[in-house]
């Protein structure tokens, strides 16, 4: 599977600036653009919580081309923030996708009853980490999902990442909008 998440750059200085309200309504712009985006391109949401979006990209879901469209999604959702636009985003957001194993489905805290549907491991903890690490405008991709998208762009950055709680560096590749 691809997993896509994406989050908003200095959301707790945005905040701060303005009043719960308007924080309130800028939160749901965005997760009614991510929310857009997501669903046009085969995505499972898994959650829009506090600042960050998480998309699932399931090969039965979203078919075999999963990653390409996970990193479609990650594109789109930058422009759709403004990125690109020569007067900037209206809202600064970074991203990362990533292809790999995760177990998808339900955990609960109580025996019998349903909590949440989720997606859970290592490929999911290091797509964390990836979007975590993107600046304002970028996507990062790990090689994985790179080969997997058959994404054939060899003027993009590269990069080697060492993330929390990762034994060994993540190669990327850098998409900037």
């Amino acid at each position: 599977m691809s997993l896509l998440f994406a989050d908003i750059r200095g959301s707790t200085t945005l905040a701060e600036g303005m009043s719960p309200s308007k924080f309130s309504q800028l939160l749901n712009r965005f997760y009614a653009v991510t929310t857009e985006v997501m669903v046009k391109t085969d995505a499972l949401i898994d959650k829009l919580v506090g600042d960050e979006v998480i998309g699932l990209y399931l090969p039965g879901w979203a078919g075999s081309e999963h990653a390409a469209l996970a990193v479609q999604a990650a594109q789109a959702l930058l422009r759709a923030t403004g990125h690109g636009e020569p007067h900037g985003p209206w809202l600064p957001v970074g991203a990362g996708v990533h292809t790999g194993t995760a177990y998808v489905g339900t955990v609960s805290g109580t025996e019998g009853t349903v909590a949440d549907l989720t997606a859970l491991g290592d490929s999911v903890n290091t797509t964390a980490r990836l979007a975590s690490n993107a600046a304002t405008g970028e996507v990062l991709i790990t090689e994985t999902a790179y080969a997997a998208a058959g994404l054939n762009l060899e003027d993009l950055e590269r990069r080697k990442l060492v993330l929390k709680g990762k034994s060994e560096p993540v190669d990327v590749r850098v998409i900037r909008i």
